[in-house]
């Protein structure tokens, strides 16, 4: 392995080693260079120690950490009616967070703009200025080219093709942005936070539209070009339903928060989106948990191809028809049209993060970037 201090620092984040004798022990590297790594990184104020390691005889070491009060972050998670900022340390956790009141369809100058200015009212709500944020993340409904980080043909965002969205938003907020599906930031979180111990997780967000995220391995799976999750336009057998992208039939057109809330407006009742289905679903609503019971099952029928061929540990369910309806009718088809040994190991829940899996997920991902191995050795050597 590589011997710089950022890799030692690595070490330390994933609780590989947590003392000096354990780098020692784990790097092969002499005394003298792990003394000189743990020193650059203690300057750099990227780690601290905090009480004692394990004896294994004589005096206890000093337990090295991850110092995540370092910087601050500062994270939103757009929608398509609403977004979410937040401002957190390093490892995600939100110190406070506020309500954009912002629709995706306003355009990005827009909504960036409505961002940092929710960001920076946060900064001075917590006492904190520019000087004290290390980098900024926000994540998107829709697809992200991993190689430009800018939205790929994202079938709900009018105007956002391409969009330079990092560029952009630095102008405003300067610090290292970094951009991500909306869908792969709440796996992440999800993945990071309640299920470490997975190396293959799903998540499923039903919202206004549908996505899915993958992290495989410990990391997010974006495909080829960033497309990989986008089940909402997955097209059904029979369904003829015109869905927001242009086609027909696809499984965000029948069964999407949206969907369900055209059928619900329908029957006379006042909703637009997921987000009022939600509404009438905490209010145990008849019509809507039957709708979104219905919707469930429909999900089932795509995520048994998914679960069977990708064979995740975990698939957890979010978003806001994210519910007890709709994961009885994912689960009625699911199990019976995946292969049983693909569903014998699997876990299937609802979201324990709710509306800060993104939050936490999008600032873990940038945490994860700007405190790489490669970015600390260029940093520190």
């Amino acid at each position: 392995m590589s011997s710089g201090p950022g890799d030692v620092l690595q070490l330390i984040r994933r609780n590989g080693a947590n003392t000096r004798r354990d780098i020692q022990n784990v790097t092969g590297l002499s005394r003298v260079t792990v003394a000189q790594r743990i020193d650059a990184l203690l300057s750099a104020r990227l780690i601290r120690e905090s009480g004692e390691g394990e004896a294994t005889g004589g005096r206890r070491p000093n337990r090295l950490v991850f110092d995540v009060r370092h910087s601050a972050l500062a994270v939103a998670t757009v929608d398509t009616a609403h977004s979410r900022v937040a401002i957190t340390d390093l490892s995600g956790r939100i110190l406070d967070h506020a309500l954009v009141d912002v629709a995706i369809e306003e355009g990005p100058d827009t909504v960036l703009a409505a961002l940092a200015q929710g960001m920076t009212s946060l900064m001075s709500r917590i006492g904190a200025d520019i000087s004290q944020l290390s980098g900024s993340g926000i994540s998107i409904p829709g697809p992200v080219d991993p190689h430009t980080r800018r939205p790929s043909q994202p079938p709900i965002m009018p105007g956002w093709d391409a969009y330079p969205i990092a560029d952009r938003f630095a102008e405003v907020l300067p610090v290292p942005t970094f951009v991500e599906n909306d869908a792969d930031a709440m796996a992440f979180g999800e993945q990071s936070t309640a299920y470490p111990e997975s190396n293959s997780l799903c998540l499923v967000k039903v919202s206004t539209g549908i996505g899915a995220g993958l992290v495989l391995g410990g990391s997010v799976y974006h495909g080829i070009d960033g497309g990989a999750g986008d089940i909402g336009h997955i097209r059904l057998a029979g369904e003829t339903a015109l869905c927001q992208c242009g086609s027909r039939g696809c499984l965000a057109a029948v069964a999407s928060g949206r969907a369900v809330a055209m059928e619900l407006a329908q029957r006379g009742f006042a909703t637009k989106s997921g987000r009022d289905v939600k509404e009438l679903l905490d209010s145990g609503n008849v019509d809507a948990l039957a709708l979104t019971h219905e919707a469930g099952r429909r999900i089932g029928e795509v995520m048994a191809t998914v679960v069977s061929m990708v064979n995740p540990g975990v698939l957890v369910i979010s978003g806001d028809l994210a519910s007890s309806a709709l994961l009885g009718g994912l689960r009625e088809t699911l199990y019976p049209r995946s292969l049983a040994r693909a569903t014998r190991n699997l876990d299937v829940r609802l979201s324990t993060l709710a509306d800060d899996a993104g939050l936490i997920g999008m600032a873990r991902i940038v945490s994860d970037s700007l405190f790489s191995a490669a970015a600390v050795n260029t940093r520190l050597l």
